[in-house]
């Protein structure tokens, strides 16, 4: 689904980014050709690989990314630049390429998994917009797919929007349902996204009423007998005798949402099947991360609904990207601060594949030529060694997705990214799907 977004997006960047503008204007070398490359120099701590998410807000947001007369009065009332700036920003339209990997696809320190390219003032103003979106969709779907992972086909519910800006809970349901999850229960994604939304009901409707059957009938009387009964208000065995006599056998689910959710759900499923209610779910909520889903893994639970450790990265809620300067009319340059390093000149990547589809290595390689990927790697250009040859079951990992500041066509929608992402994840070695600390899946080689 393609998302139009109402308004400029121009102001959603940092003060400094027009200050460079202004100052490069001013000394004639805002035109000068350069490329910027979106790279993580580590993964967060315990984690094996990381999922670039985002991608397809990013694009949306930089169609709007205009200043108009509203954000240039902003500017000017602020005193943020002056008006030859002013001036220039009125008639800003980014005219480069930029290219990325895949929405969907895996990363690992080092991977280039965005490069903007075109001259510098128009390219530097994305640096803020670009970070912002990548890495907060990035860190929610690496640890929804961890998630996802762990949950071995179970279904998945995001429910984070309590926890989260009003804002980043629609951005994260989006990157949660990439990552796997099945459906949310925020309705601005559901509208934005057509990610499947679902609800019911919260503890406040059974209080609501003098009797939790009471609370059940009128439930099952509006939804049907295929609700979900959450009975854990008072005491749990009492509130599945409820939950049966109000929908009868064909109960569509309970949910647990406190307590042992292990030794709960065996209760649970020991007195359904007693009652009759055998073929109804039982869910589970409650401060669920990976760690404590993959620990319910061998108990009779149905599905999960998961809120705050996902919408905040699960630990990590950010994906530590950067957004580097690494070539100018090119010329390879790099960052040489300590422990804050950067590699020089426009780059590409591919990943290497034993004939089973097992991968086993990420190369990434300069391209050799400025503001352009693809074809076979290290091929044409000038400047740089020609990169590694692209072997049979090598793939180039990065993609086309602006040329002279216009959205390619065809780029893959979110349903798409979700299969992405799910192929690519059966390629990785089976270590590099466990939740316990160890080096990246694969190791990156630069060449």
């Amino acid at each position: 689904m393609r998302r139009v977004i109402n308004g400029s997006t121009a102001l959603l960047t940092d003060h400094y980014e027009l200050t460079m503008v202004r100052s490069a204007l001013a000394d004639g070398m805002a035109q000068r050709r350069c490329v910027f490359e979106v790279f993580a120099r580590r993964l967060p701590q315990g984690r094996r690989y990381g999922v670039v998410a985002g991608t397809g807000r990013l694009l949306d947001a930089l169609e709007a990314f205009r200043f108009g007369p509203a954000e240039l009065d902003a500017l000017r009332a602020a005193d943020v630049v002056d008006e030859p700036t002013l001036r220039w920003l009125g008639g800003y339209r980014f005219g480069g390429d930029v290219d990325g990997y895949p929405e969907g696809e895996l990363y690992f320190p080092g991977s280039p998994v965005l490069t903007v390219s075109g001259g510098f003032a128009e390219s530097v103003l994305l640096e803020t917009l670009v970070l912002s979106v990548l890495n907060h969709d990035s860190a929610v779907a690496s640890a929804a797919a961890r998630m996802a992972t762990a949950a071995k086909g179970r279904s998945m519910i995001e429910m984070g929007s309590r926890r989260t800006d009003e804002r980043a809970a629609v951005a994260s349901a989006r990157a949660a349902y990439l990552a796997g999850f099945a459906a949310t229960s925020n309705l601005e994604a559901g509208r934005t996204f057509g990610i499947p939304t679902t609800g019911t009901a919260a503890h406040a409707f059974t209080l609501l009423h003098d009797r939790e059957e009471d609370a059940f009938a009128a439930q099952v009387a509006a939804l049907g007998p295929g609700t979900t009964l959450l009975v854990d208000t008072y005491d749990i065995t009492a509130g599945i005798e409820a939950a049966v006599r109000a929908a009868g056998p064909q109960l569509g689910a309970i949910r647990i949402d406190s307590g042992d959710l292990g030794v709960l759900a065996r209760q649970a499923r020991a007195q359904l099947d007693a009652l009759g209610a055998t073929g109804t779910r039982i869910l589970v909520s409650g401060d669920l991360d990976e760690y404590a889903i993959a620990g319910l893994r061998a108990e009779p639970v149905d599905g999960y609904g998961v809120g705050t450790s996902v919408v905040t990265g699960s630990g990590a809620p950010a994906a530590d990207m950067v957004y580097k300067l690494v070539e100018v009319a090119g010329r390879p340059v790099a960052k040489r601060s300590s422990h804050k390093e950067s590699r020089g000149g426009h780059k590409s990547a591919l990943r290497r594949h034993r004939p089973t589809g097992t991968a086993t290595e990420e190369v990434v390689f300069r391209t050799g030529r400025t503001g352009r990927t693809g074809g076979t790697a290290g091929t044409g250009g000038t400047g740089g060694a020609a990169g590694p040859q692209l072997g049979e079951h090598d793939r180039l990992l990065p993609v086309p997705l602006v040329r002279g500041g216009q959205r390619v066509a065809g780029l893959p929608t979110l349903q798409d990214s979700r299969e992405h992402l799910r192929r690519a994840l059966v390629t990785l070695p089976w270590e590099g799907l466990s939740l316990s600390k160890g080096e990246p899946a694969i190791p990156t080689t630069f060449t």
